[in-house]
């Protein structure tokens, strides 16, 4: 089996992440197996929803920090891996639903900010501490947050790191329902099945007019610009050290 597996049925795409033994944390390959199939629903007529998930017992955990620290050791001269996805997701025509379970970390919480549904588990733990590894928001966050949930809170996910769980993210607005776990896939698949059922031509019209995706492609490359700057600053270096050795981070120095 593959790290992302993808099934179409009923209008449908399901995209699953199965990484399940590393916490579904994204590699190269599944940015650009996601991406690809996000860019070909766009094109087939066949799919009227892409549908999100994961299996195990954690959504995302965002990005494997191995890459991280390679990355800072070896410095980056490309785009970032993760580009294409976002964009990708920024730029979609169909509707996409997500459904959310255990953990949603950085990038894996980020990414939610561009699904039209986003249905979570009670118990979920959505986080995106950036800041705690030197970092800064990516996936359009720094505007999509703020947008979403006002600056305070925005900047409490990103500098503070503090997770939220389900029920909070649904009474901030960014998700559509908290829900016990086992329920959660029905809940969103049954959602998607609906929208598969609407007319997709309004569908896909409403959607363009709620979202800015031009702008938001934009934002996505200059984020990454200043994210892959920082990555490689010493700042992030005592960072994915800490982190790794599992000890507070000290940036008295810097």
């Amino acid at each position: 089996m593959g790290e992302v597996l993808i099934e179409e049925n009923g209008g449908v795409l399901t995209i699953t992440l199965n990484r399940p033994e590393k916490k579904n944390a994204l590699t190269p390959d599944m940015y650009r197996v996601i991406a690809d199939n996000i860019e070909a629903a766009d094109q087939d007529r066949a799919v009227r929803v892409i549908l999100i998930q994961a299996n195990g017992d954690v959504f995302c955990a965002g990005n494997d920090i191995a890459r991280f620290v390679a990355v800072n050791a070896a410095g980056y001269s490309g785009r970032p891996a993760g580009e294409p996805m976002l964009l990708a997701l920024a730029g979609a025509r169909k509707p996409v639903v997500a459904a959310v379970h255990g953990r949603a970390i950085g990038v894996g919480f980020t990414l939610l900010l561009h699904c039209d549904l986003v249905y979570v588990a009670d118990d979920a733990l959505l986080s995106c501490p950036f800041v705690n590894l030197a970092l800064t928001p990516e996936a359009a966050s720094s505007v999509l947050m703020p947008a979403r949930i006002g600056h305070v809170r925005s900047f409490q996910l990103f500098a503070l790191g503090e997770p939220i769980d389900g029920r909070t993210a649904v009474e901030w607005g960014l998700a559509n329902a908290s829900l016990p776990a086992a329920e959660v896939l029905t809940r969103a698949r049954a959602a998607a099945l609906t929208l598969a059922g609407r007319p997709p031509a309004a569908l896909a019209a409403t959607k363009q007019l709620m979202r800015d995706g031009p702008a938001l492609r934009q934002r996505i490359k200059e984020e990454f610009d200043v994210f892959y700057a920082q990555l490689k600053s010493q700042e992030a270096r005592e960072a994915l050290a800490a982190f790794s050795e599992k000890r507070p981070a000290d940036f008295s120095e810097f």
